[in-house]
């Protein structure tokens, strides 16, 4: 792996782990097994490649949600896809933990990442929404960017419930509510 990239995970690792500011160039370096001239040589500094570190946990993020929401099946099925993937719950969400983290959101180019990534989330859930409205699949009654917030939500919520636990099961419950209440606005014959 070139050194450039070792850098970049490293750091998407470290900010996951520690946050913003408990990941120290020094913490990267050692992490990637690189002196600090290499890492000056690929990035003028911390928040340099934090950002780029944040803008390739985005871009992963994206890519593992677009294939589960755009997996076969109906509207619902991709959701449901979307919620249930397995994942690393007790971790929580790269990108969520920095929604957390004050100086990642105090940084327009750090905050950037992650809100284009929520935004992008949301958005392709008001379109499958939509679509299974369309459909006839789920109610018109139901708003797509209003549930999709919610379903976004969901997610980010489940996570810390699952951490302040410190088992999965919170997660897990939120999504099966959620759902639920989803499934309440099913109108496809033997699906309600």
């Amino acid at each position: 792996m070139a050194t450039q990239d070792r850098l970049i995970e490293s750091t998407q690792e470290l900010l996951w782990e520690r946050g913003y500011v408990g990941t120290s160039p020094k913490a990267i370096q050692q992490r990637a097994g690189v002196g600090q001239g290499s890492m000056y040589h690929h990035f003028t500094g911390k928040p340099d490649l934090a950002a780029t570190a944040l803008r390739r946990s985005a871009e992963q993020m994206r890519a593992v949600a677009a294939a589960d929401l755009a997996a076969p099946g109906t509207a619902y099925d991709r959701i449901a896809a979307y919620l249930q993937r397995d994942r690393d719950v007790l971790r929580g969400c790269r990108i969520g933990r920095m929604a957390q983290d004050p100086d990642v959101i105090a940084d327009p180019q750090l905050r950037a990442p992650v809100e284009a990534t929520f935004d992008w989330l949301r958005g392709r859930i008001a379109e499958l929404v939509a679509e299974g409205q369309a459909a006839g699949e789920l109610t018109p009654g139901v708003d797509p960017a209003d549930t999709a917030a919610a379903l976004v939500a969901v997610v980010q919520g489940g996570y810390v419930l699952a951490r302040a636990a410190g088992r999965a099961e919170p997660f897990d419950q939120a999504v099966r509510g959620a759902l639920g209440l989803l499934a309440a606005h099913r109108t496809a014959p033997g699906t309600a």
